[in-house]
Order: structure tokens, then C-alpha cells, then sequence
């Protein structure tokens, strides 16, 4: 009896074995397919622009102050006194050229003055994002981007235009760039509709601004 339960014992030992061994290939598989599986993201993969075509922001913050004073001021004095004393013969002497036994004299003063003065302030803040694209790769992983946005409400519409030259390392993270960090960058807004139109002069002020001598 004690030798037939040996033997199934000696029986169930390769089978344990195996089952232990499968279930831990399993396991090794199952893992291996979850760590590597090449359709997860990768938690540390970059996601800024790096080649031709590719889009990011650019967050744009400007504020422009400018501000000239001008003054002119200028005046002169000029004067004349003359006369003649004698033509070919005295006065007494002869009448010709006289007059109640004078000759022709001149005496002028003149003066002029002029004082004028200017005054221009602007300031202007623009803070939006826009989206731009790579056009070009340039040396030292610098890259030509230039975008475009337009849009319309309330019947406005504006329309936007970036183009600039931005470093790699200005690239944050999260895929932005700061507009002060571009190179020869181009920023123009322009808006047309009625409010706009608003404030704009016309063109009969406009031409009487030229024409007015004062």
C-alpha cells in the first residue's frame, strides 16, 4: 500500500512541475505583450514639431508703447534804413529828384516768428495663439514656420498672418513657443466690417489734411 501511493505520488510531481511552468510562461507572455506593445504610448515620447509640415502654437503676447514730442521754434528780425543824401547837385542847390527839398529815403523793419510742437502716443497689446506650420528646416535645428487664421463674427472679420524663424529649444513640452522668441517675425492683423470702418478717418479729412497749409 505504502509503495503504490509513492508511486502516484512520484506520478503527480511532472505534473505539478508542468502546470507551474506553463502558468509562468503565461504570465512571462502576457507581461511581455503588456510592457511591450508597440501600439501604447510611450509615457516620455516627445510631441513637439520637429520636421517639415508639422504644427505648433505660438503664443503670442506683444505690447508696443511709442511716444514723440516735437517742438520747433524760430524767429527773426531784419530791418533797412536808407536815403540819399545828395544826387549830382545839393538839394539846395537843385530840385531834381526832391520833394519839398527831401530826396527819396527808405526806412523798413521787418519780423517774423513762428513756434509749433507735436505730440504722438501709441500703445497697442495683442495676446491670442496662433497655429503655424514647418516650412523648413534651416541650420543649427532652426525652423521657418508661417501660419494664417482668419476669422468672423457679428459681421467682422480679421484675419492673422505669422511667419517667423523659432529655435528648437524654445519649444516647450507642451508643443508652444512664445512670439518674443522668434527671429524676423512678421505679425499682421487687419479687420474689416463695419466697426472697423468706424474708426478709420474718411477720405475727405484725410485730403484736407494734405492740402491744409495751417
Amino acid at each position: 500500500m505504502k509503495t503504490q501511493l509513492l508511486f502516484h505520488k512520484s506520478l503527480e510531481l511532472p505534473r505539478v512541475v508542468a502546470l507551474i511552468l506553463f502558468v509562468a510562461a503565461a504570465c512571462a507572455t502576457v507581461t511581455a505583450q503588456t510592457v511591450w506593445n508597440d501600439q501604447a504610448a510611450s509615457l516620455i515620447s516627445d510631441i513637439r514639431a520637429h520636421q517639415i509640415g508639422d504644427i505648433l502654437t505660438v503664443i503670442i503676447q506683444e505690447n508696443k508703447t511709442a511716444s514723440k514730442n516735437t517742438s520747433t521754434k524760430s524767429s527773426k528780425k531784419s530791418g533797412v534804413n536808407a536815403g540819399i543824401e545828395s544826387f549830382l547837385f545839393s538839394p539846395a542847390a537843385s530840385s531834381l529828384l526832391t520833394k519839398k527839398g527831401q530826396l527819396p529815403s527808405m526806412n523798413l523793419n521787418s519780423s517774423t516768428q513762428f513756434e509749433g510742437g507735436g505730440n504722438v502716443s501709441s500703445t497697442e497689446k495683442i495676446t491670442t495663439r496662433l497655429s503655424v506650420r514647418i516650412l523648413d528646416i534651416l541650420p543649427n535645428r532652426q525652423y521657418l514656420v508661417e501660419g494664417a487664421q482668419k476669422t468672423s463674427f457679428g459681421g467682422e472679420s480679421q484675419d492673422a498672418v505669422l511667419r517667423g524663424v523659432v529655435r528648437e529649444a524654445d519649444i516647450t513640452s507642451g508643443n508652444t513657443v512664445f512670439s518674443y522668441n522668434l527671429a524676423d517675425v512678421t505679425i499682421q492683423f487687419s479687420s474689416k466690417g463695419a466697426l472697423s470702418d468706424k474708426t478709420k478717418r474718411g477720405w475727405f479729412t484725410k485730403a484736407w489734411d494734405k492740402i491744409n497749409p495751417f
